[in-house]
């Protein structure tokens, strides 16, 4: 018997099999094409061309089904990317390229939803979040305001898991997690926000039903059981997380204490609480967690591996470490910044290269060195691109503990937590216990795991994660190193504020 967690990314669709034992079976994935009519906008197709969601869905879980055919499915979950907008029409059909996470054309949608529900500190208590322009409802709005034929069709608004939760049950359905990010949920009380839908003059019926995330929503039907290549009618399909819930999952920060510091191309820190706290400035999202009864809280910064990407781009390659391979790139760069002290010899560096979304919700923030010297060298970037990246992931830490939110140990995973050098940088920063687990399969694995626990398989989410996952690295925070981080921090703090004003693009 196996478990299968379908996870719907921006760049991939991935699929994984999990045995009941909790062992990893197998995992495949299949690419999707990104879109960018203008810029600053993001789309991609749900279906139709080989790249679209759905037949990546098909493509990934085909390669499964040997591992399958020998430990049959005995359940499917799902996770996907968040706040993106799949309009349907009346017969389920799709009425443009859905709208994602990272476009941000609603800038005007999201001054209208402030103004709608009273005030941003009044959007904040009905919802536990501000208006952002990645989030779902201000998308709906932009149909409504622009797209006006497309929208007097419209009948249904989904997310892109329940997209494929759709396709693979024939059942309109979401859950808590996902449903948070689309600032139309009653976080506190889990639920939509009649509310709030009916001052943006919503129909509470473009919305699918909401459940908690590992409840069953379905059984896969003959249609889509042909589609995966044969697999078995009538499997429950659980309702899933998000991609950041289900993450969380799949790294076992499932309870209070426990926090991920998730290091990709963006910097997720997450929390989970077993109470909605919120935010009052909005700084971080607070959200409904995959598991009953438990909130979450979490920021994003837009370019965390990001930012160390463009320094490998602008000044390490065709060199004789990434000629062949661009990523052969990265250890050299960071031997270069063992070479140098904590601190950088003073030198600090902005990760803002794509703007920014917690703490500084801001599109127009930019990167910057500051306090260059002429006895700065390249090693001394590369630190303070390392440091200023880990001073942003600190900088939503903090804001967790003014909120209270008790940090008894974080677990490091994405690309920055391959580095044994930059996972001691991030506990020393943090000032806290840094762990990593012996998997690294994120959101497709916390999918499966959610799968396993709704079909009863674990008697809870948490025993199933303390089965399947185990602790591998351990790094503490060094005081006098920590004491140091925590002497630069203030200074680092400040320097957004400063050169804020000086982000603002010029008027002509």
């Amino acid at each position: 018997m196996s478990f299968l967690g379908i996870d719907i990314g921006t760049s991939a669709t991935k699929a994984l099999l999990l045995a009941s034992s909790g062992k990893i079976l197998a995992a495949a994935e299949s690419p999707h094409t990104l879109l960018s009519p203008r810029p600053g906008w993001t789309e991609q197709l749900p279906d139709g061309p080989p790249t679209a969601w759905w037949p990546a869905v098909t493509k990934a879980v085909k390669k499964l089904l040997p591992h399958a055919r020998r430990d049959p499915i005995a359940a499917i979950s799902l996770s996907g990317q968040m706040h993106g907008s799949v309009f349907l029409d009346r017969s389920g059909k799709i009425l443009r390229p859905a709208l994602l996470w990272n476009d941000q054309r609603t800038a005007p949608q999201c001054r209208d939803i402030e103004q709608r529900a009273g005030g941003r500190d009044a959007l904040i208590h009905m919802v536990s979040n501000p208006a952002l322009t990645g989030f779902t409802a201000p998308k709906i709005l932009w149909l409504r305001d622009t797209e006006t034929k497309r929208f007097a069709r419209l009948a249904k608004v989904l997310l892109p898991k329940d997209y494929i939760a759709y396709r693979l049950t024939n059942t309109y359905a979401t859950e808590v997690s996902d449903a948070s990010g689309t600032l139309l949920l009653d976080v506190k009380n889990r639920r939509w926000h009649t509310g709030l839908l009916d001052r943006l003059d919503l129909d509470p019926d473009l919305l699918p039903p909401v459940h908690e995330s590992p409840t069953i929503i379905g059984e896969l039907t003959p249609e889509a059981a042909k589609a995966l290549g044969g697999l078995k009618p009538g499997i429950p399909i659980i309702a899933g997380a998000g991609d950041q819930a289900a993450g969380a999952v799949g790294t076992g920060v499932v309870s209070p204490g426990l926090l991920s510091a998730s290091m990709g191309t963006s910097g997720v820190i997450f929390a989970a609480s077993d109470s909605p706290a919120t935010d009052p400035q909005g700084r971080i999202h607070t959200m409904c967690h995959a598991l009953p009864n438990t909130w979450c809280l979490f920021g994003c910064m837009l370019s965390a591996g990001g930012s160390l990407q463009w320094l490998r781009n602008a000044f390490f390659l065709n060199t004789t470490h990434s000629k062949k391979d661009p990523g052969a790139a990265y250890p050299h760069m960071l031997k270069l910044a063992e070479s140098v002290p904590p601190g950088a010899a003073n030198l600090f560096f902005l990760p803002y290269l794509t703007g920014e979304r917690c703490p500084h919700p801001d599109p127009n923030a930019r990167g910057a060195f500051v306090g260059l010297t002429p006895n700065h060298r390249l090693p001394h970037l590369v630190r303070a691109v390392l440091e200023g990246i880990t001073f942003g992931m600190r900088e939503q830490v903090a804001i967790m503990r003014d909120l209270r939110i008790p940090i008894r140990q974080i677990r490091a995973s994405g690309g920055g937590a391959r580095s044994p050098f930059w996972r001691q940088i991030q506990s020393d920063m943090y000032n806290a216990p840094l762990v990593t687990i012996d998997v690294a399969e994120g959101a497709a694995l916390g999918a499966a795991i959610l799968a396993a626990a709704g079909t009863n398989a674990y008697p809870s989410i948490p025993a199933a994660c303390n089965h399947i996952l185990h602790l591998k690295d351990r790094h503490r925070p060094r005081p006098k190193i920590a004491n140091l981080y925590n002497t630069l921090y203030p200074r680092y703090a400040a320097l957004y504020p400063a050169l804020a004003p000086t982000f603002t693009p010029p008027t002509i």
